[in-house]
């Protein structure tokens, strides 16, 4: 398609087309001509997936830049946002390419390698290894980056807690993820269509993780709750012992 077609499928002008291109967030059109540019499917998605991040992620342009050329950081860390920025990945560049390397996520966490060696370990991510470096995928390059976030909120291996304890959560979520899935396949009629099924899963996905996030953390101060109590009840002993000892003169 020409850029007008493109303008009108997508609804913005040909000088925010022309921005994306500079900055590199589109694929490049074919160029048939020297003054000649066709447009694709390829480029209605990624615009799409652009106004997306946009909207519904609230990144601005130079952050989307910065995550597709493999700079994880706080702002593109959002799980929502993942998906949406993979997806422009793959329109932009190609699947193989979606991969960060590990040492952009050492600002984050310095001991980024040794981490992501543990987390393969347990299963949590996978690790790639090429000739110019040592890579993961984006979203496992958030749980490195994320254990690195940890050991700056004081949970270090000084004080008994290491990238092992993941594997905890990998069980849950496997489990989560599964009975999800069971429910999803069983309740969605297959009369409806991959698109109509595929936009249903990810809305779910949203809103299902919102809820758990919820009811995970209720849990966890009420489990918190009960256990302040049982450390209360074991020092009274100690302190009853202390008062009923004699005065001293």
């Amino acid at each position: 398609m020409k850029m007008r077609e493109l303008e009108s499928r997508t609804g913005i002008s040909r000088q925010m087309v022309q921005f994306y291109l500079a900055h590199g967030l589109l694929p490049e059109p074919a160029r048939p001509k020297p003054n000649v540019a066709d447009y694709g499917e390829e480029h209605v998605r990624a615009i799409e997936t652009i106004r997306r991040l946009q909207t519904e992620g609230r990144l601005k342009i130079h952050e989307i830049k910065q995550a597709l050329n493999g700079a994880p950081s706080a702002s593109t860390g959002e799980i929502a946002v993942l998906p949406h920025l993979d997806a422009l990945f793959a329109l932009r560049a190609g699947v193989d390419t979606q991969l960060v390397a590990l040492q952009s996520i050492e600002s984050r966490n310095p001991r980024a390698e040794a981490d992501a060696k543990i987390l393969r370990r347990i299963g949590a991510i996978e690790i790639h290894t090429r000739p110019d470096g040592t890579y993961v995928s984006r979203m496992d390059a958030q749980i490195v980056g994320v254990w690195g976030d940890m050991r700056t909120a004081g949970f270090t291996e000084e004080e008994g807690f290491d990238p092992n304890i993941v594997s905890m959560y990998l069980k849950a979520a496997r489990d989560l993820a599964a009975a999800e899935i069971d429910i999803f396949v069983s309740r969605v009629s297959p009369d409806h269509p991959v698109e109509k099924r595929a936009a249903m899963a990810e809305v779910a996905s949203k809103l299902m993780l919102n809820v758990f996030t919820l009811l995970r953390m209720k849990a966890e101060v009420e489990s918190f709750r009960q256990a302040e109590e049982r450390l209360s009840k074991k020092k009274k002993p100690r302190a009853s012992a202390r008062s009923s000892g004699s005065v001293p003169a």
